[in-house]
């Protein structure tokens, strides 16, 4: 069992109708057939969105994103239309806005791996493969890989885990062609945000991406190159062999599974709140991605 720990009673807002509680985001469809997308401080580790937010956490994701669909802009088009807050909406929707083209979604984590880390490392260690694809032997955690790779996965709802698939799968889903521009397009969107992470000393050891059809053409969508959809590891503290630490929400997932929180992961009871010192430890984190990525202060 997992999910929500408390789900929040989405917000109704004149002119909008809501159509989904994602993990972070509040998705709504406008008069013109637009979507709306509300990036919330809510935060899930474990498969849970915990009950604890993160003060600044929405606005963090939306502006790093809006940062990286301007450097990406040469590569893929991306679904943003405006930032504008629609009459009506709460003030605090300002700077988490999103109003973008409606698209006809892939239904596939688009992800590329540069690093070994996670389950691809889970794998490597039992096949010396990852999503099917054969690496060498001899890689440890945190191993730069020979090339980057891509490795899809299915989407899978909240609380439940997505699944790796083959490369094999994903054209037998959605097409040879889809399949081979969806490989391509990942591979290139994470080389270039390789290299920029790579000039402000930090590691983009893997990302996932969303893409969606607007008419014939290739967009990329959601969010991009966040702490909340890559693991970002600080250059000068990688060291392959054992868990690197990252820009995200490591401390949290420390402290759920220290003797501290009292919570057992295995069990089917919710994760407890979070104390405040993990919380602004967390938030630190997240703006110091933001600061070292982009070059600009959080304010």
């Amino acid at each position: 069992m997992s999910g929500f720990v408390e789900k929040p009673e989405p917000l109704q807002v004149p002119g909008l109708v809501h159509l989904h509680t994602g993990k972070v985001r509040e998705l709504y469809q406008n008069e013109a057939g637009d979507l709306v997308m509300v990036a919330s401080d809510r935060l899930s580790a474990y498969d849970w969105v915990l009950p604890t937010e993160i003060p600044d956490k929405g606005r963090i994701l939306t502006q790093l994103s809006l940062w990286w669909f301007d450097q990406l802009a040469d590569l893929v088009p991306n679904h943003v239309l405006s930032t504008d807050v629609p009459d009506g909406a709460p003030a605090d929707w300002a700077g988490r806005t999103l109003v973008c083209k409606s698209l006809r979604m892939v239904p596939v984590e688009a992800v590329a791996r540069g690093y070994l880390t996670g389950s691809g490392l889970a794998e490597y260690n039992d096949t010396r493969t990852v999503c099917g694809l054969a690496l060498p032997e001899g890689l440890v955690d945190g191993s730069e890989l020979p090339a980057p790779i891509f490795t899809p996965a299915t989407k899978a709802a909240v609380g439940e885990h997505d699944e790796n698939v083959s490369y094999e799968e994903v054209a037998r889903q959605v097409g040879a062609d889809t399949a081979a521009q969806l490989r391509q397009t990942t591979l290139a969107v994470y080389a270039r945000g390789r290299d920029i992470a790579r000039e402000r000393g930090i590691i983009l050891a893997d990302t996932k991406f969303e893409f969606g059809f607007d008419g014939d053409t290739l967009v990329i969508a959601d969010e991009v190159l966040t702490p909340d959809s890559s693991r970002f590891w600080p250059a000068e503290q990688w060291e392959p062999g054992r868990a690197q630490p990252s820009y995200d929400k490591q401390f949290v997932r420390d402290w759920l599974t220290s003797p501290a929180s009292g919570w057992d992961r295995a069990s089917e009871q919710p994760p407890p709140p979070l104390p405040q010192d993990v919380v602004d430890a967390t938030r630190a984190k997240y703006v110091e991605a933001y600061e070292r990525l982009t070059g600009m202060s959080w304010s």
